[in-house]
């Protein structure tokens, strides 16, 4: 009976022992080391403002701002370059908006189907450079506008009227 007592012991402090030894820290830096503070999330950066409209000088806001391509649009009577009062309310927000912006801009003139290549051409080419001689006059800078005549090469349709035109593009 001795022996089971000795062996009941020894079996208690054995018991008691690997219960201590499963409940002790064995991280031996957690008990050198204070704890460590949690350190706040870093704020996040400010959002760029989100664009709703067309880029600043693009055609996209010059078209816009001149009521869409009729804006940047002037037509042109039968055989004729000269700018009418229609044409000069539209150039003048045309002058208006490259006078903020500073953007080179290809002024464009078209003809109508009838008349020969080189008379079209002649001719898309006078109504290019009347556009532009109103905008330089408006005061904008003629080393800003560049002039090209497409003639009766670049129709927009069949309307005679919509294909005697100058257009302005943003560069």
């Amino acid at each position: 009976m001795l022996k089971n007592k000795f062996y009941a012991k020894f079996l208690i402090m054995v018991g008691a022992a690997l219960f201590l030894s499963a409940c002790a820290n064995t991280n031996d830096e957690a008990m050198t080391e204070a704890p460590v503070e949690a350190q706040p999330a870093p704020a996040p950066a400010p959002m760029e403002p989100v664009q709703t409209g067309p880029a600043p000088g693009s055609q996209e806001e010059l078209d816009q701002i001149m009521g869409g391509m009729d804006g940047s649009t002037v037509y042109f009577a039968f055989d004729r370059y000269d700018v009418d009062a229609s044409a000069r309310n539209i150039l003048q927000a045309q002058a208006n908006w490259m006078k903020s912006n500073n953007k080179s801009i290809v002024v464009e003139g078209h003809c109508d189907e009838r008349g020969t290549r080189e008379y079209n051409i002649a001719l898309g080419d006078r109504r290019a450079n009347a556009v532009k001689n109103y905008l330089v006059a408006m005061g904008v800078s003629a080393s800003r506008i560049r002039t090209v005549s497409y003639g009766k090469e670049r129709p927009i349709g069949t309307n005679n009227d919509r294909n005697r035109r100058g257009y302005t593009r943003v560069n």
